[in-house]
């Protein structure tokens, strides 16, 4: 199973649409949870605090953590199949986790098997879900053999 926890809720439609077809298009390889917590509006300390507390409730120990972070390791698209398929092979849940305005708390990131960064650029949390299930879904394309666009 694929858990992906994102603080913040979708309100464009497009990206809503654009995530549903990801969605399915994953199932077909893997069960997939997608879980959106609260993102706060207080100052960075109050609001890191209250997002790790939200956050914290869906994460188990038999989880391999992956956290999406500005600092994290940059991969290619190759060696992210890689190591889902590895992860896959010992732990039958990954969970992803994805960071409100002002990331992580320290608590979460000390939690975290893989550090893992898509870009130095910031993204909006919203589009970075879906660029983050774009690269699942070609995981398992690549994983599998099966062709997919460049």
């Amino acid at each position: 199973m694929i858990k992906i926890i994102c603080v913040g809720k979708i309100k464009e439609k497009y990206l809503e649409d654009a995530i549903q077809e990801y969605e399915k298009r994953i199932g077909k390889y893997c069960k997939l949870e997608i879980i959106e917590v609260k993102d706060e509006a207080f100052d960075e300390v109050k609001t890191l605090l209250k997002e790790r507390d939200s956050i914290i409730k869906y994460i188990s120990d038999k989880d391999y953590i992956i956290t999406m972070e500005i600092e994290g390791n940059q991969i290619s698209s190759e060696e992210f199949a890689s190591k889902i398929d590895s992860i896959q092979t010992n732990n039958s849940n990954i969970t992803f986790i994805i960071g409100g305005s002002y990331g992580l708390h320290p608590d979460i990131k000390e939690r975290s098997n893989c550090k893992l960064s898509f870009s130095k650029m910031t993204f909006p949390h919203q589009l970075f879900r879906v660029v983050l299930l774009e690269q699942i879904y070609r995981a398992f394309k690549i994983n599998n053999n099966e062709t997919y666009h460049k």
